[in-house]
């Protein structure tokens, strides 16, 4: 915290990089400058502004994994009332982001001021939390309650101009904002503080429409409704009281399974960057230009992944006809973005039925059928164009990268990048090693991840990696429960009530039954028990939403309902006696399969941490971010109960598993 004059100004700057996160020693540095402007007499006020790149991007996230985080916000609140009460004007200067208790923080001050590239937010919810220190009841005094409604229950950020108009901020300052800030301060030195505490009154037609939409878009979450209560608390209550109110609920979500989840899972998402001697260390290739074979689905949807980032890519196809139904899907994705956008977006895409210019490309993804001997063929075709130094990557889901590798004469420069589908929106890449590929070239692709805005998670080289190879015993669980006796949409209700974004077998439908059945025979050991119907709907030819039929039928909307086709089929083809089945059994079956499993790959070394197989299942396969994935929410639960109950079902436990529970450990 820096303190300095300017004349009859007192300028407090927070200095805390990289982000001026709100730690318990800016807050008591802020206090404490506070106090000193005020005991200064020839101070007629203040202005607060941060170092660096941000204003304050929110509180140090790590205090609330302390046992003190209780004090640390109630030592917030009594800095925020510091500064409200100042007796000189306190203006808030802001630039980059204020968001959590950097809003908080800001709205405590008199006035504010913002950079016309900066934002403001109350994204608590996303940790499952609500704000704690006043923002739920300053900011509905400052824009009114439908926006902080939105604001604190919803938690997107909104930008400088909205913020004036809202009211949140007094003035947008083009230019030097420090300067512009110390001019407004003294513009405003002798006028009366303003105070946030006069609210008007509510409406209980926003708050109620908000419940209805949060319980939609937050579903099974306590945070988004606790924010509501709270900010209807401030339409209500007296401010001091409406203060009080916002801290019981505060605290009720922080002490919540679902705050501690939500935590962990930002911990654990900031976490997959870190691999020992690669991501942080090893030198990475340029890549300026990219180049992309296949313009199907996964390879339009790349292409606009790289286009989104800016960067020139070349997309080939093998036919005319294929090429414009590709180009046709991303110009109808672009159709979406403002006309200037999709037009910058579209000219950065080539595309062609020729190899011309992939000698100029710095990466080049292979994006064909999920068949080896096709893509053994794409890359012996490009080793041959590719120039020296180019990082040559499939987009396997499932197959061996060392076998793809070994077609090319350079297999130290060939890497698996799994893109999940749609690849221009899924934020998910599972980055998979072959036993040659360079350090470099495994850092290339966590910082090419990185740079178009996904999360890039290590995967060992194993028959379906990480993600697919545990999805396959899920599914694979999900079809013996239909066996046994449960229906179709038991299944599915089960799983999505548990907080999945879908059931597994709406899941099956919406990939491709045909695709799943492919993922199977390569993840699956001929020694375990198959399931026997999935092959036999793709040969009726089931194959899901696609062809309107799969374990449901489909509408023209896509809209599911129950097949008595299928019910029949299944009762007809089960081997085994039929009986009711309850769904905890259901839940208990398909998300302690992916446990076991998983266990498993950490076991082989397939995946360095428990935390990376939770982001994964969070980013790219619908797992709710709430129970912090499949290895946080076995912790939860207990690994001693975990293997009574897979031993209860007559699996074996991974030995990992069983080691643990044993010694009263935890995966995370």
């Amino acid at each position: 915290m820096r303190f300095e004059r300017d004349g009859d100004v007192a300028v407090v700057t927070m200095d805390n990089p990289p982000v001026n996160a709100l730690s318990s020693e800016v807050v008591e540095g802020l206090r404490t400058a506070i106090d000193r402007a005020n005991a200064d007499a020839e101070v007629r006020a203040i202005v607060v502004i941060g170092s660096g790149r941000t204003f304050i991007a929110g509180a140090d996230v790590h205090e609330f994994q302390k046992p003190t985080a209780g004090a640390y916000v109630a030592e917030l609140r009594a800095c925020l009332s510091t500064i409200e009460e100042s007796a000189k004007p306190v203006v808030m200067a802001i630039h980059g982001s204020a968001l959590g208790g950097g809003l908080e923080t800001a709205m405590a001050g008199h006035y504010r001021l913002i950079a016309p590239s900066a934002q403001v937010g109350q994204p608590e919810v996303k940790l499952g939390l609500i704000p704690g220190a006043g923002g739920t009841q300053r900011l509905p005094r400052l824009a009114g309650v439908a926006k902080a409604v939105e604001m604190c229950a919803f938690g997107a950020p909104v930008k400088a101009q909205e913020a004036l108009a809202a009211g949140i901020v007094d003035r947008i300052v083009d230019g030097d904002l420090r300067a512009g800030a110390v001019d407004f301060a003294r513009e405003i030195a002798d006028k009366p503080a303003r105070r946030t505490h006069h609210l008007a009154g509510g409406d209980a037609e926003i708050l109620a429409a908000a419940r209805e939409q949060a319980r939609k878009k937050w579903r099974g979450q306590v945070a988004p409704l606790a924010a509501i209560d709270a900010v209807e608390a401030a339409t209500k209550l007296p401010f001091t009281e409406g203060l009080k109110r916002e801290a019981e609920l505060f605290d009720e979500c922080l002490r919540s399974p679902q705050a501690k989840a939500l935590i962990y899972a930002f911990f654990a998402e900031r976490a997959v960057t870190k691999i020992p001697g690669i991501f942080s260390s090893a030198p990475t290739y340029d890549i300026a230009r990219a180049a992309i074979v296949g313009a199907g689905t996964m390879g339009g949807g790349i292409a606009m992944a790289f286009a989104n980032a800016g960067i020139p890519v070349t997309i080939k196809e093998a036919t005319q006809e294929a090429l414009e139904r590709g180009m046709a899907n991303i110009r109808r994705n672009c159709a979406r973005l403002p006309q200037d956008t999709a037009e910058q977006k579209l000219a950065l895409i080539t595309p062609q039925l020729t190899f011309d210019g992939f000698e100029q490309a710095d990466i080049i993804v292979e994006a064909v059928f999920e068949n080896l001997a096709v893509k053994q063929q794409v890359f012996r075709e490009i080793d041959v164009v590719a120039k020296p130094g180019c990082v040559l990557a499939t987009n396997t889901s499932s197959l061996d990268i060392d076998r793809i590798a070994a077609a090319t004469a350079r297999p130290d420069m060939v890497i698996g990048l799994h893109f999940f589908s749609p690849a221009n929106i899924m934020r998910l890449i599972e980055i998979v090693r072959g036993s040659a590929t360079r350090s470099e070239v495994t850092a290339t692709a966590g910082a090419l991840a990185k740079r178009l805005g996904k999360i890039g998670v290590m995967a060992g080289n194993c028959p379906g990696f990480i993600g697919n190879r545990m999805i396959n015993v899920y599914g694979r669980e999900a079809q013996f429960l239909l066996e046994e006796g449960a229906s179709v949409e038991e299944v599915n209700q089960a799983l999505f009530d548990f907080g999945m974004a879908m059931g597994p077998l709406a899941m099956f439908d919406l990939v491709g039954n045909d695709v799943m059945r492919d993922i199977a025979a390569i993840s699956s050991s001929a020694a375990v028990r198959q399931p026997l119907v999935l092959p036999k709907l793709c040969e009726l030819g089931r194959l899901g939403q696609k062809t309107g039929k799969g374990w449901s039928q489909y509408d023209q909307n896509r809209k599911p309902s129950a097949d008595p086709e299928v019910a029949a089929l299944i009762e007809s083809i089960a081997s085994i006696a039929r009986r009711v089945i309850s769904t905890e059994e259901i839940v208990n079956g398909c998300i302690l399969a992916l446990v076991n499993e998983g266990a498993r790959i950490l076991e082989e070394g397939m995946a360095l941490r428990a935390s990376d197989i939770d982001v994964i299942y969070i980013t790219g396969y619908g797992f709710p971010a709430w129970r912090g994935g499949p290895m946080f929410y076995a912790d939860g639960i207990g690994l001693a109960n975990v293997v009574a109950r897979i031993e209860d079902f007559g699996w074996s436990p991974a030995l990992l598993l069983k080691r643990l529970a044993m010694e009263g450990k935890t995966f995370t």
